[in-house]
């Protein structure tokens, strides 16, 4: 004969009942208080933001000038223009023979293999006061003549003469410039560090008394010329230095012959900014004092 289940049996059974009924009921319960989140959910989801790229400010240099560079150091400055920013008619030109160059930046040999490649010019043994050879004053002329950090080079302490010498080769060259911009459309760029000695140099009279109109500055963004590294007038430093001309604070001043109407080149860069300004003080001797040839 078959025993009954024992009272004790009987009671477990009774409690696994009564929790696998709360549990089913719960269950139930967080089904019904989720279905609507969910639905909220899905009604309210916004679609994720594309990535943006932050506008690039624009430069001078446009892809079919006819550019001029002068007093280039290891090139690199003339690679970017052709590499980046695409320029096409590029003539890059130094004041240092080449040996002399290879010397003093030996980087400069993989710059100088990119131009060529390219169809970019290179003229080695240019005198930036004396701009005479016959690719240079060839016609139609030049939509742009630059010259990034001119300077005399030299290790003189004297202040003023250092003044006077680097004076004396900006009106050099703003005189031999001045025929061989593109007629109507040409510009002189001259990029110079901020700060003394450079605002000793007063290079707005400079520019004014050698038959130009001061246009427009602007801070000179190295970021613009990706590859762009500043090379020292006296040639790379010793075990590579810490020094990074590219990231000292400097400003590109745009020139045009005074009886010129307003830059096209110079107009492409839009209204002037924070960072730019229109430059057509008479002067510049209240504000920054100078010696003047």
């Amino acid at each position: 004969m078959l025993r009954g289940k024992s009272k004790k049996a009987e009671k477990r059974e009774r409690i696994l009942a009564i929790h696998k009924a709360r549990t089913e009921k719960m269950k139930q319960q967080q089904r019904k208080t989720k279905a609507p989140e969910i639905k909220k959910n899905k009604k309210n989801k916004k679609k994720p933001k594309k990535d943006t790229i932050a506008p690039i400010m624009p430069t001078p240099y446009g892809t079919n000038d006819r550019i001029l560079l002068i007093g280039e150091g290891d090139f690199s400055f003339a690679k970017s223009l052709v590499s980046y920013h695409r320029c096409k008619y590029v003539l890059a030109t130094c004041f240092d023979h080449r040996e002399d160059l290879m010397e003093k930046y030996p980087q400069a040999s993989n710059h100088l293999s990119f131009l060529d490649k390219h169809g970019a010019r290179v003229l080695y043994d240019i005198d930036a006061t004396k701009l005479t050879h016959k690719a240079i004053a060839k016609p139609p002329g030049w939509d742009i003549i630059s010259f990034n950090f001119p300077h005399i080079g030299g290790k003189s302490t004297d202040v003023n003469r250092q003044v006077r010498a680097n004076q004396s080769l900006l009106v050099s060259f703003f005189r031999a410039s001045l025929s061989l911009l593109a007629r109507d459309a040409g510009v002189v760029l001259v990029t110079l560090f901020e700060g003394e000695p450079y605002t000793l140099w007063n290079i707005r009279d400079l520019a004014r008394h050698s038959g130009y109109r001061v246009e427009r500055s602007w801070k000179f963004d190295a970021n613009l010329f990706p590859g762009y590294k500043h090379a020292r007038t006296l040639g790379n430093i010793e075990g590579g230095g810490g020094w990074k001309g590219e990231q000292r604070a400097a400003r590109t001043y745009a020139f045009v012959p005074v009886d010129a109407p307003e830059s096209a080149i110079i107009g492409r860069m839009g209204p002037a900014g924070k960072t730019e300004e229109r430059d057509d003080s008479d002067s510049e001797d209240e504000d920054e004092g100078g010696v003047k040839l």
